[in-house]
C-alpha cells in the first residue's frame, strides 16, 4: 500500500510555482523574505490527508493490484539482476554478453515500468485531483499568510541558504488552506485530467465522495 501511494505521490501535480514564490536572485534585493514548502504544505492539510484515509479504502483493490504486481516483477527480474552481476565479476568477461544481458532487463524494467504505472493511474488520477482542489486555494492562502507575517517575496526552502523558523510561512499557509479547504473529494469528474486537460464541458465541480 506504501508503493502505491508513493507512486501516486509522484504522478501527481506538484504546485511548485504561487504567486508571492519567487526566485532567489530577486529575494536578495527585499528585505521581508519569507519561505514556504508550498508542495508540502497541501500535503499537510486536513482536506489531504483524509483523502489519502478514504483512498485507501476507495481504491484497495487498485492498491492490492499494484503492490502484488510489483513483488511479482522484482522476483522475476532478480535472478537475471543476480546472474548479471556475477558476469560482470567473472574473470574475462565477455563484453558482447554482458551488454545483451544489460539490455535485456533494461528492457523488461521498462516494460515493468510501463505495467505499473498502468495499474496506479487511478489512485495517482486521484490524488492529483484532491491536490488540484486544495491547490486552487493556495494562491490566496500565500497572500494571507504573507500579509499576516509582513512578508513581502517568499522562495522555496531549497532556495535558502539558512533561515530563522519565524519566517517559515508553511505551517500558517496550511491553516489558511484548512479553513478555505475543509474536505476534498477523491471523485475525479468524468474526462477530467490533471492541469486542466479534460475534455471540454468536464470542468464540474468535485462530485461526492
Amino acid at each position: 500500500m506504501k508503493m502505491m501511494f508513493k507512486a501516486a505521490l509522484l504522478a501527481a501535480t506538484p504546485f511548485a510555482v504561487a504567486a508571492g514564490i519567487v526566485p532567489v536572485a530577486v529575494a536578495q534585493a527585499a528585505g521581508n523574505v519569507g519561505v514556504a514548502d508550498v508542495q508540502g504544505a497541501i500535503q499537510k492539510t486536513n482536506a489531504f490527508t483524509t483523502a489519502m484515509t478514504q483512498m485507501k479504502t476507495t481504491y484497495a483493490a487498485p492498491i492490492a493490484a499494484f503492490d502484488a504486481r510489483s513483488k511479482a516483477l522484482q522476483a522475476s527480474l532478480q535472478p537475471e539482476i543476480v546472474a548479471f552481476q556475477a558476469a560482470q565479476k567473472a574473470p574475462n568477461a565477455n563484453q558482447a554478453t554482458l551488454q545483451t544481458q544489460y539490455a535485456a532487463i533494461q528492457q523488461k524494467q521498462q516494460a515493468a515500468q510501463a505495467e505499473l504505472q498502468r495499474l496506479s493511474a487511478p489512485i495517482a488520477r486521484a490524488q492529483a485531483y484532491v491536490e488540484e482542489q486544495i491547490g486552487a486555494k493556495l494562491d490566496a492562502a500565500i497572500k494571507t499568510a504573507m500579509t499576516a507575517k509582513g512578508i513581502t517575496l517568499v522562495v522555496a526552502p531549497q532556495a535558502a541558504i539558512s533561515y530563522v523558523p519565524s519566517v517559515d510561512l508553511t505551517d500558517a499557509i496550511v491553516a489558511e488552506l484548512n479553513k478555505s479547504v475543509p474536505t476534498a473529494s477523491i471523485t475525479p469528474p468524468t474526462g477530467w485530467a490533471p492541469n486542466g486537460q479534460g475534455a471540454p464541458g468536464n470542468s464540474a465541480a468535485p462530485q461526492g465522495r
